[in-house]
């Protein structure tokens, strides 16, 4: 529909033949003209936008004319049967490509999230074995720590017990010496005892065994000890 306004009707009569089917044919070949920059889509969803670029466009010709166009609606389009299978085809391959968008968006975040969860538990064992690695580290070096205050503890016990044993008529190098000799004598004292309570955890072991008892030859210094200590007798 065109609403017009005729405001020289000299030249609406002389400048043009028919100025009713003039603007007819004009307004039909611009319609034509403007729907064709749009898509399909847009050509049903663009009404305002072609009706405002038709009023422009007439406006332009119809000017010399005596005619002014104040006002033009696009009531209804009819596409062809041609055009309704080319938007069905085309509704189709959109639905088509937005179906198989999602779907590869869908798999793409489950693959980001399953390498994400893998990369955590990763990370989730590599501190938790760490942290084992250190307690495991910390326990053995208070556990070498007791072994060894309690060693030197048994150590300057029984080495003062020795000293004390003797007595003042001790025939040593001095009071040092002495001193020097209990230590000695007592490091291979608790040097016996740890080899035979291994060997005693080896023959109540099962299987085959073959148990090794101290001699002079196989523990030289703990037969030292021994010695030293039998001296005092």
């Amino acid at each position: 529909v065109v609403y017009m306004r005729i405001h020289d009707t000299v030249s609406a009569r002389y400048n043009v033949q028919d100025v009713m089917n003039a603007i007819l044919n004009l307004c039909l070949t611009q319609l034509r003209e403007e729907v064709g920059k749009l898509t399909l889509d847009e050509s049903f969803s663009s009404r305002e936008r072609i009706n405002q670029e038709l009023l422009k466009d007439l406006n332009a010709v119809t000017y010399t004319w005596g005619v002014e166009i104040t006002r033009v609606e696009l009531q209804n389009m009819e596409p062809s049967r041609d055009i309704l299978t080319a938007m069905e085809l085309q509704m189709a391959a959109e639905r088509k490509k937005r179906a198989a968008i999602l779907r590869s968006e869908g798999e793409r975040a489950t693959l980001i999230n399953e390498a994400e969860g893998r990369a955590n538990a990763e990370v989730a064992r590599a501190e938790a074995h760490k942290k084992t690695v250190v307690l495991q580290a910390q326990a053995e070096a208070e556990r070498q720590r007791v072994e060894a205050d309690g060693l030197r503890n048994a150590i300057s016990v029984l080495a003062k017990t020795l000293s004390d044993a003797y007595g003042p008529g001790y025939q040593g190098n001095g009071e040092g010496g002495r001193e020097k000799e209990s230590v000695e004598g007592a490091i291979q004292f608790l040097s016996l005892i740890r080899y035979l309570e291994t060997q005693a955890k080896f023959a109540a072991s099962d299987g085959t065994k073959v148990l090794m008892l101290p001699s002079k030859n196989s523990l030289p210094l703990t037969y030292g000890g021994l010695q030293f200590l039998l001296d005092g007798e």
